[in-house]
């Protein structure tokens, strides 16, 4: 006898998004907001909004919040109140002393090992980031500037130099989002460029120092105005 089968198809069961994956979506969208600007400094996180926002509970959204405390990028203000963090002097240049201790050896060591391949990748990332500035569109400049810098830092072949970068790349990235004025970046990356692809690693490492101490000067006009330009300049 033949097994009758009911009518229509059968419904699946929901697949269930695993925590650890809610988590980091909900990181990296809130992580994103901030070096955005969609969060701004001092603009409050509540975990009941973001839930309903996310539509998800809110153990991976507490979670996600005790991530970016742990990166930077917010803080307890009180155990109930949790804000965007707001940069002091101090911090920037504490991560700019950082950066350009660790990016111009980077740069140094993709001068002495870029390859063809790796150069022309280069090439691209300063089409895409010429493009981006001519449509003064900020997001799309952050994200080709830090891909240019990313693979920079790949062509340097270190893994152990990349480990190091790695928990503060979110907070540089969110610091060269201060960074507006546009097509001066565009130019000294594009001297960089040419400073890797020259091979001499004395010249990128001269040129990724001014570069890192431009973008300093650059972003402190930005966060604190012209008045705080006396502060001191990153030491290597």
């Amino acid at each position: 006898m033949a097994k009758i089968e009911p009518d229509g198809p059968r419904e699946r069961p929901a697949i269930r998004e695993p925590l650890g994956a809610v988590r980091e979506r909900v990181l990296a969208t809130l992580r994103q907001d901030v070096i955005a600007g969609r969060l701004r400094p001092g603009d409050r996180l509540v975990e009941r909004e973001l839930a309903d926002r996310f539509g998800v509970s809110r153990v991976p959204v507490r979670e996600a919040i005790r991530a970016l405390v742990a990166e930077g990028f917010v803080l307890f203000e009180t155990p109930r109140r949790t804000v965007v963090r707001r940069l002091t002097p101090a911090d920037v240049r504490e991560l700019f002393e950082l950066r350009e201790a660790l990016e111009v050896y980077a740069t140094g060591l993709a001068a002495a090992r870029a390859t063809p391949r790796a150069l022309a990748e280069l090439r691209d990332l300063l089409e895409q980031s010429a493009r981006a500035t001519e449509a003064d569109d900020p997001e799309a400049i952050t994200d080709v500037n830090t891909r240019f810098h990313d693979r920079v830092l790949a062509m340097a072949g270190n893994g152990l130099l990349a480990s190091v970068m790695e928990p503060v790349d979110g907070r540089l990235r969110w610091l060269t989002r201060q960074n507006t004025e546009w097509p001066q970046l565009l130019s000294e990356h594009r001297e960089l460029y040419e400073a890797i692809a020259s091979g001499d690693p004395d010249r990128a490492r001269a040129h990724a120092l001014g570069h890192v101490q431009a973008n300093y000067r650059s972003t402190v006009r930005h966060l604190f105005g012209e008045a705080a330009e006396d502060l001191a300049e990153p030491q290597a």
